[in-house]
């Protein structure tokens, strides 16, 4: 594959995977059956503020990168791509997504969005652009700190869904099922969307991609 086609190729999959990763994140807000760690804080702090989640989600991202600053981490196009994609291709799903009441439905719903989120998992990040705020900020602290990646994620996933439990975000099955399927979906995808290699790589590729922050659980 050509340096020109495989760039071509990256981009479409960064972009498809983020703006999927938040109408997947849409769908479980939908179902009201537990949403992902990072978004039961976003929906409390959303009730709290009065500002529609994917705002939330945006501005606590921006935030999060700040943090990258101390920790010495580079952002890639793929990490402010995905501060500024995500929550509003979430906002932009609840905005055309019906009032869903019925738990037949519900559970389809919640079903639909864990798989999704996974394949958007997986697209983004085999685009190798550079991993998103959250997780930079896990592997930030792995170097910094020397503890493992899996300690750090669940310590801070475990401190974000107390907080936002606290805020008034929804926490239920769907938190338990997306915790534990993640992973092994977004580990299936990375190898359905894996770009062959070029010779020479773009240079607004931002490398050392985290893999094992999304999914060592």
């Amino acid at each position: 594959m050509s340096t020109k086609i495989r760039l071509g190729r990256r981009l479409v999959q960064l972009y498809a995977g983020l703006a999927l990763y938040g109408a997947s994140s849409a769908l479980l807000l939908e179902a009201s059956l537990g949403l992902e760690p990072w978004n039961v804080l976003h929906q409390g702090l959303s009730k709290l503020t009065g500002l529609s989640m994917g705002v939330v989600l945006t501005i606590v991202g921006a935030a999060v990168l700040l943090l990258w600053i101390p920790l010495r981490q580079r952002p890639g196009l793929g990490t402010v791509s995905n501060v500024l994609v995500i929550g509003f291709a979430m906002d932009a799903t609840l905005a055309v997504l019906p009032d869903v009441r019925a738990l037949a439905v519900r559970v389809p719903l919640l079903l639909a969005g864990v798989v999704l989120n996974g394949a958007a998992t997986g697209l983004y990040i085999a685009a190798d652009f550079g991993p998103g705020p959250r997780d930079g900020l896990m592997t930030g602290l792995h170097r910094r700190t020397g503890r493992s990646i899996r300690l750090i994620r669940t310590a801070v996933e475990v401190a974000v869904v107390v907080t936002g439990f606290a805020l008034g975000g929804t926490v239920g099955v769907g938190t338990v099922l997306y915790a534990l399927t993640i992973g092994p979906l977004a580990q299936l995808f990375l190898r359905v969307f894996a770009v062959p290699a070029a010779s020479a790589r773009s240079t607004v590729v931002a490398t050392g991609q985290p893999e094992g922050a999304i999914l060592q659980r």
